[in-house]
């Protein structure tokens, strides 16, 4: 399920600064590092559409990294948070992400349509409808490239790596997000980002999925 994304809280968003004064070098700025978070809480500054989604949700802390860590038990909720930045500044969204296990049975071409990992850029579009989407799986079973859509075509899917395999090593993603956007929703215009946000879901295969997400940046190239 694409866990209907949080509507409530980013389709009307008001647009922020892209917070540059924090800016780690000149090539990256910083999405979300989790550092100012508690360990074993839900992360500050995120959203839920439900209140059950803050038991899928909390950070923890391995080797020096702290990160969110995502455990559904057949919920299929997203946790986002609100975050602008000049795309056409800092095209590429980077993060690292590791599966910990995969939904059983799931296969997001179906109506098993669980993933153990996914990231979305979100883009306030409707009210009612809610933002468009950019979404990035981890899927245990698509070829990786595959294109889908969901939440009618407003969540446009890509996979972005394939493989059913548990593992404790982290890979690092960057994926050009702005030129994703436009070939996918066949846009010439830049859209502003409301933000980002994680989908680890388990609701569709009634089982269990869990996953792991770190280091959110937007980058330069």
């Amino acid at each position: 399920m694409d866990g209907r994304l949080v509507a409530i809280a980013l389709a009307a968003l008001c647009v922020v600064t892209s917070g540059d004064s924090s800016r780690a070098d000149d090539s990256c700025i910083p999405l979300e590092a989790f550092e100012n978070a508690t360990v074993g809480a839900f992360p500050p500054g995120w959203q839920v559409r439900k209140d059950e989604g803050k038991q899928v949700y909390r950070v923890e802390a391995d080797g020096g990294r702290r990160f969110l860590h995502a455990d559904s038990n057949g919920l299929g909720i997203q946790a986002a948070k609100e975050k602008a930045w000049n795309l056409d500044e800092y095209p590429v969204l980077a993060w690292s992400w590791r599966p910990r296990q995969f939904p059983n049975g799931a296969d997001e071409r179906t109506g098993k349509n669980d993933s153990a990992l996914s990231v979305y850029l979100l883009v306030p579009y409707s009210r009612i409808r809610g933002p468009k989407a950019v979404k990035y799986i981890w899927s245990a079973v698509v070829p990786v490239g595959t294109r889908l859509e969901s939440n009618g075509g407003l969540t446009q899917v890509r996979v972005l790596r394939t493989g059913n395999a548990p593992s404790d090593a982290w890979v690092d993603e960057r994926v050009n997000v702005r030129d994703d956007w436009k070939s996918y929703f066949s846009e010439q215009k830049t859209p502003a980002p409301a933000g980002i946000a994680v989908l680890t879901d388990a609701d569709d295969t009634d089982s269990r999925a869990i996953g792991d997400y770190a280091n959110f940046r937007a980058c330069r190239q």
